[in-house]
């Protein structure tokens, strides 16, 4: 009994009602809608975060000594408090439901039931527990520490001591933690995506593919995120059995991180490959970024393929084996080393070859590719002799590039879809718009900017902590909840939650990205001669027979 005492000492009400009020505040709807497990774990971990910031705020203000409500005063506003904080949960509990669904219905999900809100509680409530657990096995480590120095220095200097070695014990043990979840992520990322050398499947026959025996490129190294790329686009016959005209075998160049030791050595491997396979007299040329892994999204590379009869190639080089959120956080210099590399080998040839006489060339690239592509697409490559365009899609939000382009919108205009000037140099599209509409038809250079309303990935900011997201201050898209609002504090946490929660959210929002939407703005980007609105709205249906994330139908 003792040590249950011992371990609730200091356990405070006022601080559980803060975090009750964070929990209530949970509950209101984000970008991404979330499952009972999620809001519940969501919730505890809010809860936690109430009761830390009062216990804290408490601690600052005793050791400031500051007046403290004593008697019957503190019991009123205690009283009051616990009334309104509880009042406002119950509020939000019996409204929660209703604010999910709404957010489904927009995403054509299945509404929620009843019963969720029970796992919600029950699930937050072992959250609490487990993170009062740890806090509270913190402080009691804190206060046996502090006793061992209480021995042999006084009572201030053994207090900041304690606080210095339980916070470099909590350090290292943290870190050795997070260090093994790394690396086993990044083992089970290799092994699953790469299937590199002996495990590698057996090599194309046609020459004219990347890795075959008369390739430049090592099928084995390639890994198997390039080898799928290569091998799984549309070929001349699909394409022709789609547009009822002959047509050309795309051209596919794909150089794997393991076929060379630097990204110029990748670089140069794939601009001979390109040459190999006579990629620069086809009509487009395109240079892709792929993501962290190395994927590249079949939904957009196979309708381009399509709008040019074949007459195309593609071009990328893998920078890293890692899902995207470690690629970005472990080798972010790489994945834009490379995206320089790359374009810098292919642009500088390309520049040497006759004006009427070379492909129009592009840059691409989804979520991680984008931001590495945006990287390098500066100045160099949009004035003397610059590139025909570019194509990004779900940019994430710390690319500075991407960050001009939206603060130069027209004022008045939504975040999520701003109007760049006269709509000659970029536009934007999304899962409501399609790029098309502009005041000004389009100059030399086109860029088009594909991202969803409800993607965290694009719009997460890291200043909510204490201010509300510009896209926030206007009416809420198609696909955003009219209930979602700025709190403080938990909304930063909504939008991180959200970011992890988008990758698996319906096809067509969230980081969703799909084949239909893609080829408005590729049609916008590239031009593909004889084209017809009718053609792509032909090809957008051809699409979503395919598959909703590919459009390879052979």
């Amino acid at each position: 009994m003792n040590r249950i005492r011992s371990f609730l000492a200091g356990f405070s009400i006022p601080c559980v009602l803060l975090g009750l009020l964070f929990f209530a505040a949970s509950l209101t709807p984000s970008l991404i809608p979330r499952g009972p497990v999620v809001q519940g774990v969501l919730g505890g971990v809010v809860i936690a975060l109430g009761y830390l910031l009062g216990k804290t705020v408490g601690l600052i203000w005793r050791a400031a000594d500051f007046p403290q409500l004593r008697g019957r005063p503190a019991l009123v506003v205690n009283l009051l408090f616990a009334t309104a904080v509880v009042a406002l949960a119950v509020w939000t509990v019996t409204n929660s439901l209703e604010w999910q669904n709404d957010l489904r219905v927009k995403m054509d999900m299945e509404p929620a039931e009843a019963k969720h809100l029970t796992t919600i509680l029950v699930v937050a409530a072992l959250t609490f527990s487990g993170a009062f657990a740890v806090g509270a096995l913190t402080a009691a480590l804190f206060r046996w520490i502090r006793s061992r120095f209480y021995r042999f220095m006084p009572e201030r200097r053994a207090n900041v001591l304690g606080v210095i070695t339980v916070a470099l014990i909590l350090f290292f043990v943290t870190r050795d933690g997070l260090l093994d979840h790394i690396v086993t992520g990044l083992d089970e990322s290799y092994e699953a995506a790469q299937q590199l050398f002996d495990v590698a499947p057996p090599l194309p026959v046609n020459p004219n593919q990347s890795g075959s025996a008369a390739s430049l490129i090592d099928w084995g190294a390639m890994g198997q995120p390039g080898r799928d790329f290569v091998m799984d686009g549309p070929n001349a016959n699909a394409i022709s059995a789609f547009t009822g005209k002959p047509a050309m075998d795309p051209i596919r160049v794909y150089v794997g991180r393991a076929n060379g030791e630097t990204p110029e050595e990748r670089a140069a491997l794939a601009l001979a490959e390109l040459k190999r396979l006579r990629a620069f007299e086809r009509e487009v040329l395109i240079v892709t970024s792929p993501t962290g892994t190395g994927w590249m999204d079949p939904g957009s590379h196979d309708p381009v393929e399509y709008m040019h009869n074949g007459n195309i190639a593609t071009v990328s080089a893998q920078y890293s084996y890692l899902q995207s959120p470690l690629a970005l956080i472990l080798e972010t210099r790489t994945g834009l080393d490379q995206a320089t590399a790359l374009l810098e080998a292919v642009h500088q040839h390309w520049k040497t070859l006759p004006a009427d006489n070379r492909p129009r060339l592009y840059a691409h690239g989804l979520s991680l590719g984008a931001w590495s592509s945006m990287y390098v697409t500066n100045l160099f490559r949009l004035v003397d002799d610059p590139i025909d365009g570019a194509f990004w899609a779900g940019p994430p939000f710390p690319s500075r590039f991407w960050q001009s382009i939206q603060n130069a919108r027209r004022p008045g205009s939504p975040w999520v879809l701003p109007t760049i000037e006269d709509g000659s140099f970029v536009r934007y599209a999304s899962h409501f718009a399609d790029a098309t509409h502009a005041e000004a038809n389009w100059g030399s250079l086109r860029i088009v900017f594909l991202q969803y309303s409800s993607d965290p990935i694009v719009f997460y900011d890291p200043f909510s902590l204490w201010r509300a997201p510009p896209w926030m201050n206007d009416p809420p898209a198609e696909d955003v909840s009219k209930h979602l609002v700025f709190i403080p504090v938990v909304t930063q946490f909504q939008l991180a939650l959200d970011m992890a929660l988008s990758f698996g959210a319906p096809p067509g929002h969230g980081h969703a990205y799909f084949a239909h939407d893609y080829v408005s703005p590729w049609v916008e980007v590239t031009a593909p001669r004889g084209w017809t609105d009718a053609d792509t709205k032909r090809l957008q249906e051809h699409c979503n027979v395919g598959f909703q994330l590919g459009c390879d139908n052979r």
